[in-house]
């Protein structure tokens, strides 16, 4: 430590008086590269939005916010940021001197999709979250969760306006959302997620499609109407069927074509 560090005030760590211990405070929005583990044992470095946070006890000023970026730094720089998300929670807390912390990436991430005729390949982009929970850090009591999130977008055909029309019917594209909580020993990829999900619309959605892919995903639609109550039921009997999931939460928006709204539906459950 230089000398000017040695004699600089540390104003964070001054008495209050106010008697209010805060839940959560840290930084947000800090933008940051992560490794995400690939099912194919490869790794893909995404440009992630961070959010970290711990708790400040009510004899505490503030909190040291410089502090959560040193520990984010010096676990990419060991190659364990977004491996070890646990462990690099319990190094804030440690560093910041506090008993429970969370950690949050949301980030974009690329999955190469064939087209469902030709073949042609290409990178679909999906926005999914990591979040670790960690309470009573140090504690008999410790308890960690480990979050999953994917949106992913798909196709949706009403099965009212099939029914109803001498021909063709209205659709749209729908954003499902997943956040998904399991044992830390266990391991659900991303990739798997997203297909899941996506089996459960009326299509996929693919960046590139030929004219006989554009043909194919019309005509699947069609054949495959359903309401957003329809896919949020498929999706949570799915869920429900996987014994690693402790809890999940289900989100799904038709972004209607011949509305000015959107058909939305919710669920969230835990085993």
């Amino acid at each position: 430590m230089n000398k000017m560090t040695d004699v600089l005030k540390d104003t964070q760590n001054l008495p209050d008086s106010r008697g209010v211990d805060i839940q959560k405070v840290g930084i947000n929005n800090l933008e940051f590269p992560l490794i995400v583990q690939r099912k194919n044992d490869s790794d893909q470095v995404v440009n992630a939005t961070v959010r970290a946070t711990v708790s400040l006890p009510r004899h505490h000023k503030g909190t040291h916010m410089s502090r959560f970026i040193e520990v984010l730094s010096s676990w990419k720089n060991k190659n364990l940021l977004g491996v070890d998300i646990k462990g690099c929670i319990a190094a804030i807390i440690e560093k910041l001197d506090a008993k429970s912390g969370e950690l949050k990436f949301t980030f974009k991430y690329f999955i190469d999709k064939k087209a469902p005729v030709t073949d042609f390949v290409s990178p679909m982009c999906y926005e999914c979250s990591f979040k670790g929970i960690l309470d009573n850090y140090g504690e008999q009591d410790e308890n960690y969760k480990f979050i999953l999130g994917v949106k992913v977008p798909v196709t949706t055909l009403c099965p009212c306006s099939k029914s109803i029309s001498k021909y063709g019917a209205h659709n749209q594209r729908a954003l499902i959302s997943v956040k998904i909580s399991y044992d830390e020993s266990n391991q659900i990829w991303i990739e798997d997620l997203v297909k899941m999900v996506e089996d459960c619309a009326s299509c996929e959605i693919y960046s590139l499609l030929k004219r006989p892919d554009e043909k194919y995903v019309t005509e699947h639609a069609y054949e495959n109407p359903k309401f957003v109550e329809d896919i949020l039921r498929d999706v949570v009997v799915k869920l429900r069927k996987n014994n690693e999931i402790k809890t999940f939460e289900v989100e799904c928006e038709a972004l209607e074509s011949i509305h000015n709204h959107s058909a939305w539906a919710y669920q969230k459950e835990e085993k």
